[in-house]
């Protein structure tokens, strides 16, 4: 199955839009397409991504690792991605691409990927 993302509230909305243009055929949400906002609790970004099996989109490194390794003794994670601030936006929509392409979406389950 291929990947389907998920943006967190914190992506930079700009790398959306820039893997969506090099690659329209992605399936890549909108953090409002799943009723996320700033106040929306770690664990139920996980749990909602989660029942839609879409992968986390995020620059989170903060919090989100440690709610990620309580939220997987739990239940299973389509997995997330962890984009650095400092990668450029047209760097990062390539990453995002290439991981698309070249892998399914079961090769991510309960894994954190940093995207340096």
């Amino acid at each position: 199955m291929k990947i389907r993302f998920q943006a967190d509230n914190d992506l930079h909305e700009d790398i959306l839009r820039a893997t969506k243009r090099l690659q329209p055929g992605i399936d890549f949400q909108r953090a409002p397409e799943m009723n996320l906002h700033t106040g929306i609790a770690d664990p139920e970004v996980l749990r909602l991504c989660a029942e839609e099996d879409r992968i986390l989109v995020t620059h989170d490194r903060h919090t989100m690792p440690g709610h990620f390794l309580d939220f997987i003794q739990q239940q299973d994670s389509p997995g997330v991605f962890i984009v650095s601030r400092k990668l450029p936006i047209s760097k990062a929509a390539e990453w995002l691409i290439l991981y698309w392409a070249a892998s399914e979406a079961g090769e991510y389950q309960n894994q954190i990927i940093d995207i340096p």
